[in-house]
């Protein structure tokens, strides 16, 4: 499947090729303070499919808990992050940040990694109260509703 994505700004573009039944939630700390939230969606794409189509990209390198370094890639500007991937030029698999890229309502996640750093309350999420639309955030923290 061809899937294109951007970064919230706009500055990053990119294009690739990945398999839609390989995508998968990952649960890892790293990847919780990452991406801000309780857990991360990727897609690996197909080796060398990748295409940056306008930018240039910002890298971190990561040494994770299994002592693997992995480049971190976000958009300079806005911080959206767009993929990882092993260290080292030429054509490679990268995992694709699922929620740059623009078809990821059809990306439905298949399997889940680093489970036992899952946030406990994920389980809780039908339960939670749910609105259509956000809020207005007022001056002091609180809805208006």
């Amino acid at each position: 499947m061809k899937v294109s994505g951007a970064c919230h700004c706009g500055y990053i573009a990119f294009e690739a090729e990945v398999d839609p039944t390989k995508v998968l939630i990952c649960h890892c700390t790293d990847c919780q303070t990452l991406s801000g939230t309780a857990f991360r969606t990727v897609v690996p794409t197909k080796e060398g499919s990748f295409k940056l189509l306008s930018g240039a990209l910002k890298t971190y390198v990561k040494t994770g808990e299994s002592g693997n370094k992995r480049e971190q890639t976000f958009c300079p500007d806005c911080g959206t992050p767009i993929y990882s991937a092993p260290i080292g030029q030429g054509a490679k698999v990268l995992s694709l940040r699922v929620g740059a890229i623009k078809q990821r309502d059809q990306l439905i996640p298949a399997d889940q990694f680093w489970f036992r750093s899952a946030q406990k309350w994920l389980s809780t999420l039908p339960t939670i109260k749910k609105m259509e639309t956000q809020p207005v955030f007022g001056p002091r923290g609180g809805f208006n509703r």
